[in-house]
């Protein structure tokens, strides 16, 4: 019989430093190797794209630099899971997998069943560890946020490793990124991929761009510079929740700028929350968390569809807002909740037509933020206010100078505020030498933006019987009771 080894399974916890799995498999004592699947039934999922690809190769690549002095590396290969650790567990005396616990899709969890059935017939025992603050099987929320505040106040773990000196060989499933050339180059445009990065923004967030959080978090141009920029990181495990928070606490900047810090802190904990939510319940990704919403009857317009894709709706904000995702796979909150809104109430379309096109674009992509938020966006969860965003109000108040509108729309780049806000309202005067397209002298729907046939329907449900004892089954798992 070989000696025994251990598995290190990684999945969305990209990172080399406060990660248990691989502090575990230190402390065991045994060999062990660090696996990535690039595993085909999941790639082609309709929320997955090359970029979120991309950012997870890259991320690989940075832990692998800063494995290289152990003589170790993440060993990455093309396989679906269950056929992976099939051939594994014959070639290999597997003791322990090691993992976190993954918030994912209904595929992903369907998946993790079938390898710990695998697993278990093979009498190995997968160690699956709580990932920053999600409860597994958590049938409501009592005790939830004393346990998420135990786990972000807890001591980081203080990754070391041993040099490793077992060799690793296996033919099966090889990885070679030269079938895949589109990962090679990382986009310019994107957010750079890996824990080198997230530490660097953070420690830039911390230093200096705090303090301008609660001014600029709504504004879709200052908020590129005012945000955090830790959502990418936070998806794919550059870093965890724990560091970001413990590091800016005890930030010698904490004080100084505690009421912008106290915002993003709670604005974490709110990530979290979601996660939840998604965790307890993934069917957000198909069906309406609240069924009584399934009863509405949707016009399918792909034209309407389309043109809100391309980001030529004539309405500057949501074009601008959609090319900029498009072209870097990021926005800031308000910015996102009003291309939903737009979308659900003034297109009159149903969410699940433009759920998983921006999947796709977001670079932070986060199933449990990213379902259960365009639901809350579309205002079908029956518990939270039908939020409706006015892309003209919301030009003028966030984007007032037009800087944002003027970057991504260069066809109306010449016009100044107020003007380029309305861009219907151009006179033959006003356009003498100039031209603009089409769509902003008529956009895709009445510029008068009052309120349809679909967002007075939303409101009346919220009476229908049905969706009131949804409503009610929803808070109750979800709501936090005061004791």
């Amino acid at each position: 019989m070989s000696e025994k080894i251990n598995i290190v399974w990684l999945k969305r916890d990209l990172r080399t430093y406060d990660h248990k799995p691989l502090h575990e498999a230190e402390r065991l004592g045994l060999n062990y190797f660090i696996v990535y699947l690039f595993e085909p039934s999941l790639i082609n999922q309709l929320e997955c794209s090359k970029r979120h690809q991309q950012f997870i190769y890259h991320s690989i690549v940075c832990m692998n630099k800063a494995l290289s002095s152990f003589n170790r590396k993440v060993y990455i290969f093309n396989a679906e899971a269950t056929d992976f650790f099939d051939y594994i567990v014959k070639k290999f005396n597997i003791n322990f997998v090691l993992s976190y616990q993954e918030s994912g899709t209904l595929k992903s969890w369907n998946r993790d069943k079938k390898v710990k059935k695998l697993l278990d017939s093979n009498c190995i025992k997968w160690l699956e560890f709580e990932n920053q603050g999600i409860v597994r099987g958590a049938k409501n929320r009592f005790g939830w946020d004393k346990n998420w505040h135990s786990y972000v106040n807890s001591p980081i773990l203080e990754n070391r490793f041993s040099l490793n000196d077992f060799e690793f060989k296996i033919s099966a499933f090889k990885f070679c990124v030269d079938e895949f050339p589109f990962l090679k180059e990382y986009p310019k445009n994107f957010q750079p991929a890996g824990q080198k990065y997230a530490l660097k923004y953070l420690k830039s967030f911390t230093k200096e761009r705090a303090r301008l959080y609660n001014y600029n978090i709504s504004k879709p141009e200052m908020s590129r510079f005012a945000c955090s920029r830790m959502s990418a990181y936070l998806s794919w495990g550059n870093i965890s929740v724990r560091y970001i928070y413990k590091y800016i606490k005890s930030s010698s900047n904490y004080k100084k700028n505690k009421t912008h810090f106290t915002s993003f802190l709670s604005r974490l904990k709110w990530r979290s929350h979601f996660i939840q939510k998604f965790e307890t319940d993934c069917s957000y990704e198909s069906l309406c968390i609240n069924k009584g919403y399934e009863l509405i009857n949707y016009n399918k317009n792909d034209w309407l569809i389309n043109q809100w894709k391309v980001g030529k709706t004539g309405f500057p904000l949501i074009d601008a807002s959609m090319r900029c995702l498009i072209k870097t796979g990021w926005l800031n909150f308000r910015m996102r909740a009003m291309l939903v809104s737009f979308l659900c109430h003034y297109l009159e379309q149903n969410w699940k037509n433009g759920v998983y096109y921006m999947a796709n674009l977001f670079l932070d992509y986060e199933p449990g933020i990213h379902f259960t938020q365009f639901q809350m966006q579309a205002g079908v969860t029956g518990v939270n206010s039908i939020r409706v965003y006015n892309p003209i109000k919301q030009s003028k108040e966030k984007d007032s100078d037009a800087v944002f509108i003027k970057k991504w729309i260069p066809e109306l780049s010449t016009f100044d505020a107020p003007l380029i806000h309305e861009p219907w309202k151009l006179t033959e005067i006003d356009l003498i030498n100039k031209s603009i397209p089409d769509y902003y002298k008529k956009p895709i729907i009445s510029t008068d933006l009052s309120r349809t046939k679909l967002i007075k329907e939303l409101w009346a449900l919220r009476k229908n019987s049905f969706v009131k004892e949804e409503s009610k089954r929803i808070l109750a798992i979800h709501v936090r009771k005061k004791t």
